[in-house]
């Protein structure tokens, strides 16, 4: 089976398990995982996060799923990404991430190369909102 087994943009909840399932594999010795979620705080924040609002491009998930395939490249990883779209809440999961492989040292590699190219390649933006109602476009251009 191809080495990206699910790259999707969702408005559902992101289930970790699914992308476990997803990259299970007989030949994988490694699974590591990675999931983003919406925190309450935020640096620049003058009160409380309470919110993000994820909106994507109609490409991204052809973008994630090229993110996903450049990641991997000749490594024999599997990979399962999702991204979140839409209203999330403090702790709900924004991104998803499972990566197995034969060896540890590229399951670790190959996921943090999606995050990484999902934070400055991935047309997927987000507006913070605060307790006091202040929005703020966060993350343009990486």
């Amino acid at each position: 089976m191809m080495g990206v087994r699910l790259a999707s943009i969702s408005e559902s909840p992101l289930d970790l398990q699914v992308h476990l399932d997803a990259v299970a594999d007989v030949s994988a010795g490694a699974e590591t995982t990675f999931v983003g979620r919406v925190r309450n705080h935020d640096p620049e924040a003058a009160t409380a996060v309470v919110a993000l609002e994820y909106s994507s491009h109609p490409d991204a998930e052809a973008t994630l799923r090229r993110i996903a395939d450049d990641a991997i490249a000749q490594t024999g990883a599997f990979v399962a990404v999702s991204h979140r779209v839409g209203r999330l809440s403090v702790g709900d999961a924004a991104v998803v991430i499972a990566v197995a492989s034969s060896h540890r040292g590229e399951a670790f590699e190959v996921c943090r190369k999606v995050i990484e190219a999902i934070k400055t390649d991935l047309p997927v933006w987000k507006r913070q909102v605060e307790s006091d109602g202040t929005t703020a476009w966060k993350g343009l251009g990486g």
